[in-house]
């Protein structure tokens, strides 16, 4: 299975929302975005693999 780094998953501008939601006196550096962003892909890395396993071609909340 090839992933291709480039594309990115996120919205900056939703992230930093959501963030001032929480505290609007807190920022994001850009290496938040970048940590965040890798942690999503390997969370839907391992979502893949898990429906894999059952056979499956439909991800579900399940293989979160």
């Amino acid at each position: 299975m090839e992933v291709k780094e480039m594309v990115e998953l996120l919205v900056k501008s939703k992230v930093k929302e959501f963030v001032s939601s929480i505290d609007k006196d807190m920022r994001v550096s850009p290496e938040f975005y970048e940590a965040l962003e890798a942690e999503v892909k390997a969370l839907i890395e391992k979502a893949v693999k898990r429906a894999q396993a059952e056979g499956r071609k439909t991800l579900y909340a399940r293989h979160v």
